[in-house]
C-alpha cells in the first residue's frame, strides 16, 4: 500500500514538472534574452505547449520574429490548396543577411567546382517540422527554437549564426496542422484527462496526418506533386543545404528516435561517409537528451531507402537528412509506458534535437562542407564516365505524360533537352515534341540515376516505404538508356506544354483520339455541355491515319449548338486539354465507318466517391485529387455515416476505395447496382464486395511455414512477406475498353498488397494479366512472386442492370503515378462496354 501511495505521489510530481508551461521548462540555462524580441506567449496569447498551436498563430509569431530581429528575414513561397502561407525564415548572422546571396553563390560554387575552398564557409541546415499534421509537437517547437535562435544573447548562439544559415520552415503541413489543433483545442478539458479512450485522442477520419487531399506530403520529395513540395523543392536547389532535420511523431508508448536507421536499409546510392556523419551527429543528439533525462535510440527501426521521404532526399542530394521521431501524446496528456506523456515534454525533446542539430552543424561544419563538395566532385567524376550518353523518355501518342515526366526534372534541377529529330531505340519510337532526352553527364548524375534505375536485389527484405518508384514505369513511357547525346536537340531552358488544335471547321463530325493523358477532361467537357459523343469499339482509318481503339466521335448534326459554335468550343475544350481534335468531312473510312454501330453511345458521368470511416482516406484523396485537380470533374463524396440515407440514383458510378464500409450500406448499395450502377472496387474493399457477394473473385491462398526461423527472427520472417510497393509488368488486351488509350502491349502496374487472382476462365474475360515473370522494379519474396505470376488484377461482373469492377492495384498512387491513370477514366466513361 505504501509502495503505491509513493508511486501516486512520483506520478503526480512528474505530470505537474511536465505540465509547466513557461519558457523555463525549454530554454537553455545561463542565457539571457533581449527582451525587445517578442516571447511567443506576448503574441499568440498562451504558453507553449498550453494549447496547440494553430497555424493563423504560428504565422502570425513568425511574422512578428521577423520584424523585431535583424537575424531573421521571412519569406511567402506560395500557399496550399486551402489558401495557408508557406512561409521560409532565413536565420543568420546579421553580417550574413548583409552578404546572403554572395555566400549562397559561394555555397553553390562549391558544388560545381573542384577548387573551392569550403573551410571558412558557413553551413546551411535546413530545419523543417511536421510534415505530418497531427504530430505537431515540431510546429509547436518551432515557436521556441526561432524565438531562441532570434534573442538569445549567448556568445554560443552569436558564434552559431556567424557560422550557419539557417533555412527555417516551420509548418510543412500547415492545413493538416491547422486540422489537428482544431481538434486537439476543441476536445482539450480543463482539468486534463490523460485517459487514452478520451475523446481527445481519437481523431475523426480523416486526421489531420494528411494535407487537403489527404495525401502524405512526407512521400512527395522526389515526385513533387503538391504545392507545399513544391515550394520547399524550390528552397532546397536554390541553397543544396548541408543538413535537412524532419521532425516527425510517433507511437506514445515511444521514447525519442534520431537518425541513422537500420543500416542494412540504405539505399546503395548513398555514400556510406553519409550514415557516419549521421552517426556523428548524433552524438550531439544523444548529449543534448542525456542532459535533459530523455530516454531515446536509434539505429533499430526507419531507413533511407526511399528518396521520396523528408529524411532520404538530401541524401541522394550531397546533403544529410536527418529523421527524429517523438512518442505523441496526440492530445495535451496520455498514459503511457513510460509515465504519463505530455505535450511540453514532447515539444522540448523536439526543441532539444533542433539545437543540438546546429551545435552538430557547427561543430562539424567543415567535415559536412568537404563531404558535399567532394559529394558533386565524386558524382562530376562518375558523370564524365558517360559523357556522350544519355536517356530518352516519351510516347509519341501522349505529349502530356511526358511533359509531366520533364516537369519533375526540371523541379529536381536536372537538365534535359529536345529531340533534334526522331529517331528509334530499342524498337520504340521517340518523336520530337513527344520526347526529351537527358545527358548523364552532368551535376545531378545520381539524381537521375536514383529517379530511372529498375532494381530487384536488395541487402534487406524490409523495407519502411516502398522499394520502386522508376519514374518512366510510372508515368507510363517508353525509354531506352544508353543512347547517344548525339540525337539532343536545344536544351530546355523554359518547359512549356504542348497547345491542344481543332484541324479545321467540319460540317460532319470530329475524331478525338483517346491515348493523351487528358482526353477523360476534354470528353467530360464535351458531354458535360449536353453535346453527344461515342466511343470507338475498333480500329480504323481515314484521310490518311490510322485510328486506334477508344477513339471519340462528336457529329455535327443534331447536337445542341450550331456547327460555328461546336467548332469554336471544340477549340475551347482542345487548348485546354492539350489535344488534337481532327475535323472530318465523310463519315467513309477504312474499318468501321462513322455511322457503325460499333461507335457506341456515352452517357456523362455522375461519380460519387465513398468515403470516411473504415476507408483508407490515402486513396480516397488521391482519386478526389485526381478528378478535382487533373480533369476538372465533379465528384461527389459521400460519408460512410450518412451513405445510407443517401439517393444513390443520382449517380452512375460509385467508386470504393481501399476499405470497407459497414455492412449495413451494403443492401442499399447492391440494389443501386442492380438497377443499373457501375460500382468500381480498389484493394482490400474487393474482400468487402466479395463477401457481401456483389461479385465472386478468386482469391489465391498462399501459406507460408517458417523453417528454421528463430523466435527472435520471426518479425523479419514476416515483414519479408510484405509487398511494401514495388513494379510488375503486365500484359493486356488492347481491344478491351478497360485498356483504351494505350499503344503499347503491356503495362508497367504498381502494387503494395498480397491479393491474388485467379484468371477467368474465358480469357478474353481477363484483359490486364501479370505476365510469368511479372518483377520490374522493386522487392517481393520469391513465395509471393510465385503466386502473383499469371494473375490478374482486373475483374468485371455484371450484376443485374448494373456492373461491378474490381481493382487489385491502386492504379493512383501518390499522384505520380500517371502511368495508370486511365484504366480508372476508363472504367468510368465505357462502363457500358466493360
Amino acid at each position: 500500500m505504501r509502495l503505491t501511495i509513493l508511486l501516486l505521489a512520483l506520478s503526480i510530481l512528474n505530470l505537474n514538472a511536465q505540465t509547466q508551461t513557461d519558457l523555463s521548462y525549454y530554454l537553455p540555462q545561463n542565457t539571457t534574452y533581449n527582451k525587445s524580441i517578442p516571447t511567443p506567449q506576448s503574441v499568440i496569447g498562451h504558453d507553449v505547449g498550453e494549447w496547440h498551436i494553430t497555424h493563423d498563430k504560428l504565422v502570425q509569431y513568425m511574422q512578428a520574429l521577423a520584424t523585431a530581429s535583424n537575424r531573421i528575414t521571412i519569406e511567402n513561397r506560395g500557399t496550399t490548396y486551402e489558401g495557408r502561407p508557406l512561409l521560409l525564415l532565413t536565420i543568420t548572422s546579421p553580417k550574413n543577411h548583409s552578404n546572403l546571396e554572395q555566400i549562397r553563390q559561394s555555397h553553390m560554387a562549391s558544388t560545381e567546382n573542384n577548387s573551392v575552398n569550403t573551410s571558412d564557409m558557413p553551413i546551411v541546415v535546413y530545419q523543417g517540422f511536421s510534415i505530418h499534421g497531427n504530430e505537431p509537437s515540431g510546429s509547436n517547437a518551432a515557436l521556441l527554437a526561432a524565438y531562441h535562435l532570434a534573442a538569445a544573447e549567448s556568445k554560443d548562439v552569436i558564434d552559431l549564426l556567424d557560422q550557419t544559415v539557417i533555412l527555417f520552415d516551420p509548418s510543412l503541413n500547415p492545413d493538416g496542422l491547422q486540422r489537428f489543433a482544431y481538434w486537439a483545442n476543441t476536445n482539450k478539458s480543463e482539468n486534463l484527462n490523460p485517459d487514452p479512450n478520451d475523446r481527445e485522442y481519437q481523431e475523426v477520419w480523416p486526421g489531420g496526418r494528411t494535407n487537403h487531399y489527404w495525401f502524405d506530403m512526407n512521400r512527395d520529395w522526389l515526385p513533387v506533386q503538391l504545392p507545399e513540395s513544391r515550394a520547399r523543392i524550390a528552397s532546397f536547389h536554390k541553397w543544396l543545404p548541408n543538413i535537412l532535420t524532419d521532425h516527425h511523431e510517433m507511437g506514445t508508448n515511444a521514447s525519442f528516435f534520431f537518425q541513422p536507421g537500420i543500416p542494412s536499409r540504405t539505399h546503395p546510392l548513398t555514400p556510406k561517409l553519409n550514415q557516419e556523419l549521421t552517426k556523428n551527429i548524433g552524438n550531439y543528439h544523444a548529449k543534448a537528451l542525456d542532459k535533459i533525462g530523455s530516454l531515446y535510440y536509434t539505429e533499430e527501426s526507419f531507413d533511407d531507402f526511399y528518396y521520396g521521404k523528408g529524411s532520404t532526399f538530401p541524401d541522394i542530394n550531397g546533403g544529410i537528412g536527418i529523421l527524429f521521431e517523438q512518442a505523441s501524446s496526440r492530445g495535451h496528456i496520455q498514459e503511457s509506458d513510460n509515465g504519463i506523456l505530455t505535450f511540453p515534454f514532447t515539444i522540448r525533446n523536439q526543441f532539444t534535437a533542433a539545437l543540438s542539430t546546429l551545435e552538430a552543424a557547427k561543430g562539424m561544419r567543415e567535415d559536412i562542407l568537404k563531404y558535399q563538395h567532394d559529394f558533386y566532385k565524386n558524382a562530376r567524376n562518375e558523370a564524365s564516365k558517360e559523357n556522350g550518353k544519355a536517356i530518352v523518355f516519351g510516347d509519341e501518342k501522349d505529349a502530356a505524360k511526358t511533359y509531366h515526366l520533364a516537369e519533375i526534372l526540371e523541379r529536381q534541377h536536372i537538365d534535359f533537352h529536345e529531340l533534334k529529330s526522331d529517331f528509334t531505340s530499342n524498337g520504340k519510337r521517340f518523336k520530337k515534341g513527344y520526347a526529351f532526352i537527358i545527358p548523364k553527364n552532368q551535376k545531378n548524375t545520381r539524381l537521375i540515376n536514383a529517379m530511372f534505375e529498375k532494381r530487384t536485389t536488395f541487402q534487406d527484405s524490409l523495407f519502411y516505404d516502398v522499394s520502386a518508384w522508376t519514374f518512366p514505369l510510372a508515368f507510363g513511357l517508353d525509354y531506352s538508356e544508353g543512347v547517344s547525346t548525339s540525337n539532343a536537340g536545344t536544351k530546355v531552358e523554359s518547359l512549356s506544354m504542348k497547345t491542344g488544335t481543332v484541324s479545321s471547321k467540319s460540317n460532319y463530325a470530329y475524331l478525338m483520339e483517346w491515348h493523351e493523358y487528358y482526353s477523360p477532361k476534354a470528353l467530360n467537357a464535351i458531354l458535360e455541355s449536353g453535346l453527344r459523343a461515342k466511343v470507338g469499339m475498333k480500329q480504323f482509318s481515314t484521310n490518311g491515319k490510322s485510328y486506334d481503339y477508344g477513339t471519340i466521335l462528336i457529329p455535327v448534326q443534331n447536337q445542341n449548338k450550331s456547327p460555328e459554335d461546336l467548332y469554336r468550343f471544340l477549340q475551347d475544350v482542345a487548348k485546354d486539354s492539350h489535344i488534337n481534335i481532327d475535323a472530318v468531312a465523310t463519315g467513309l473510312t477504312q474499318g468501321i465507318d462513322l455511322g457503325s454501330n460499333q461507335f457506341r453511345s456515352l452517357e456523362q458521368p455522375k461519380v460519387a466517391l465513398i468515403v470516411g470511416d473504415g476507408i483508407r482516406s490515402y486513396d480516397a484523396g488521391e482519386i478526389w485529387h485526381l478528378f478535382d485537380q487533373r480533369y476538372d470533374m465533379r465528384l461527389t463524396k459521400l460519408d460512410t455515416r450518412s451513405l445510407s440515407r443517401v439517393d444513390l440514383s443520382r449517380y452512375n458510378t460509385i467508386i470504393l476505395p481501399s476499405g470497407s464500409p459497414n455492412a449495413s450500406v451494403a443492401k442499399d448499395l447492391k440494389q443501386w447496382v442492380q438497377n443499373g450502377g457501375t460500382l468500381i472496387g480498389y484493394r482490400s474493399a474487393l474482400n468487402w464486395l466479395n463477401s457481401n457477394k456483389f461479385i465472386k473473385l478468386d482469391f489465391k491462398k498462399m501459406e507460408l511455414t517458417a523453417k528454421n526461423i528463430s523466435f527472435e527472427q520471426r518479425g523479419d520472417f514476416r515483414g519479408a512477406q510484405v509487398v511494401g510497393g514495388a513494379i510488375f509488368e503486365a500484359y493486356i488486351d488492347r481491344s478491351h475498353p478497360v485498356n483504351f488509350g494505350y499503344k503499347n502491349e503491356k503495362i508497367a502496374l504498381f502494387r503494395n498488397n498480397t491479393m491474388y487472382m485467379n484468371p477467368d476462365k474465358q480469357s478474353y474475360n481477363n484483359p490486364i494479366r501479370y505476365s510469368k515473370n511479372p518483377l520490374l522494379s522493386g522487392y517481393i519474396s520469391k513465395p509471393n512472386l510465385d503466386s502473383l505470376a499469371l494473375t490478374v488484377p482486373y475483374a468485371s461482373k455484371r450484376l443485374g442492370q448494373g456492373r461491378v469492377v474490381a481493382f487489385t492495384d491502386n492504379t493512383n498512387f501518390r499522384a505520380f503515378w500517371y502511368g495508370t491513370n486511365k484504366l480508372l477514366m476508363n472504367a468510368i466513361f465505357f462502363r457500358e462496354e466493360l
